[in-house]
């Protein structure tokens, strides 16, 4: 009977498939392994694909062509009228001039303006143009859903076009300094310094992040609304608002705190503050100081001064450093309103939902 049992129970072992189960087992441990990896990973080739895609329907697009043609006729027209003003022999004779360079992208002959007016000016309209129809002009041919529909994060759709805009943005800004300073070596035929050329850099990315700006500002109105043509009236009203309209309301504010001429020092100095600080919410207003301090190395206060702090100053031109320094106030206000907008942008385009047509 004890043999019997005892074959048995080695029959139902032996029936087990004991090096079967661990091979499955194996699999299982594997497929877990590959699926939380897979749930880690960034899928980085739809990413690139989209943003490859996004700087191709910009470069097409008739808009770019358009603006990137105004911008770039209006600095040339700029940057001839100021070598036609006898800046040449200026820059041979003058020994005092020496920042040549920087004057053909600060001075111009009184014909049209100078080289960063027209970037400050047409710069806010050219990253409206990029960024109104990012989102709302999918989602209503309905490719928007679509795109949901793969396997990708839906805030990569964001991302991407985004640094598209910037690729597009830094590419066109660098074409126009690198053009301007060839066609000023070729007229002139002498090279730019050292300090020159890092001056002309570090504008050129102060000024990318200014419509970077605009950008993300018009990218948050395409996230905000459905029509295209309203996200774009309400970037262009902004635009005006902040051009026009805000300084108007400035000069009224200050108006009242206008001080006689017999008024105190206090009194002046709390009025010039007053103005000076009423102006550093405006993103153009932050754009121009720091294109003075960049452009112009003897600049040494962007605020008011007083008899006090003027006492003992050398009137020199001041380092690189100095002058990043000196604006920097200015450089974090405009970084964090661009950081600001593409925040608002990337919460409510995260929570909105997004439904296909029919």
């Amino acid at each position: 009977m004890k043999n019997n049992i005892i074959t048995t129970g080695v029959s139902k072992i032996t029936a087990i498939d004991i090096p079967g189960r661990i091979s499955k087992l194996r699999t299982l441990i594997a497929m877990d392994k590959s699926i939380g990896e897979n749930k880690s990973s960034f899928p980085w080739e739809p990413f690139k694909a989209m943003v490859q895609k996004e700087i191709t329907d910009h470069i097409r697009n008739w808009r770019f062509i358009i603006l990137f043609a105004i911008i770039s006729l209006a600095c040339m027209g700029t940057l001839f009228s100021t070598l036609n003003d006898g800046m040449k022999t200026l820059a041979a004779d003058n020994a005092e001039n020496s920042f040549f360079f920087l004057n053909l992208f600060t001075k111009s002959d009184g014909t049209l303006p100078s080289y960063f007016v027209f970037v400050g000016f047409l710069g806010p309209l050219f990253g409206i143009s990029l960024g109104f129809d990012a989102i709302s002009s999918e989602q209503n041919k309905g490719t928007l859903s679509r795109v949901l529909a793969q396997p990708i994060p839906r805030d990569s759709i964001l991302n991407a076009k985004f640094l598209a805009g910037i690729i597009v943005i830094s590419v066109m800004l660098f074409s126009l300094t690198f053009l301007v300073l060839g066609t000023g070596l070729i007229a002139v035929g002498i090279p730019p310094s050292a300090e020159e050329f890092m001056r002309i850099m570090v504008y050129t990315f102060f000024s990318i992040i200014y419509v970077s700006f605009w950008l993300n500002l018009s990218i948050l109105f395409s996230v905000r609304f459905r029509q295209p043509a309203t996200s774009a009236l309400s970037g262009i009203a902004v635009w005006l608002f902040f051009t026009i309209f805000y300084p108007l309301i400035v000069n009224m504010i200050v108006k009242g705190y206008e001080p006689t001429k017999y008024a105190s020092p206090k009194a002046i100095h709390f009025y010039e503050n007053l103005k000076f600080y009423l102006v550093q919410i405006i993103p153009n207003e932050l754009f121009d100081e720091i294109t003075s301090a960049i452009l112009m190395p003897s600049v040494r206060s962007l605020g008011p001064l007083t008899m006090e702090q003027l006492q003992g100053a050398i009137p020199t031109s001041l380092p690189l450093g100095q002058s990043i320094l000196l604006v920097w106030p200015q450089f974090t206000g405009l970084l964090a309103l661009t950081l600001l907008c593409f925040l608002f942008s990337y919460l409510v385009f995260m929570k909105r939902e997004i439904r296909s047509r029919g």
